[in-house]
């Protein structure tokens, strides 16, 4: 048993980023300040989005609370995978789970093609955020108090199509004014 808490992911995530940055560094042989900058918004992401979708969002005495990683109790997963059951579902704090889960991706759908060339379209954008959702997901199957739900997956990619859009838009927008 393993508990995981919010300086260990995101102690994770840095070492991950670090480790990546400098094999591009490497393989590239160049160092670009504004190139980097520009990618601190993707790691920034990355951390909110490994904090609200892995840790409990309530306050456990007064601090953010952990996460229990057990091997023996993995199995059987936990999972939703009937589609659009936050339609019918009004516990307390839906409203929180849907606009949440949507307002908390539409970063993704703008940053990650400014970041990006490759995702210089609407369709490869998306994919890319929806790819993104799914593994989280994904990995969520690891830890047998959450339950990896198609309806984030739907809500999360709903969040990456909004910020698509906008970014898009504004593109062909300033696009058009030249």
């Amino acid at each position: 048993m393993l508990e995981i808490n919010i300086q260990m992911i995101v102690g994770f995530i840095t070492l991950c980023w670090i480790i990546t940055r400098l094999a591009v560094f490497l393989l590239k042989k160049e160092f670009n300040i504004l190139r980097e900058l520009q990618l601190i918004l993707v790691y920034i992401c990355l951390v909110v989005i490994a904090r609200m979708t892995l840790l409990p969002l309530h306050h456990v005495d007064g601090h953010i609370g952990t996460i229990i990683f057990d091997a023996s109790k993995i199995l059987p997963f936990w999972m939703n995978l009937k589609p659009f059951t936050f339609v019918n579902d009004f516990y307390d704090g839906w409203q929180v789970n849907i606009i949440g889960n949507i307002a908390m991706f539409i970063p993704v759908g703008i940053v990650w093609p400014v970041c990006f060339k490759k995702l210089n379209t609407l369709g490869k954008s998306i994919l890319a955020g929806g790819g993104f959702s799914l593994f989280i997901e994904i990995a969520q199957l690891l830890f047998f108090d959450h339950c990896s739900d198609v309806d984030d997956l739907i809500l999360n990619t709903t969040g990456v199509v909004i910020g698509s859009l906008i970014y898009f838009g504004i593109k062909k927008a300033t696009q058009e004014k030249k």
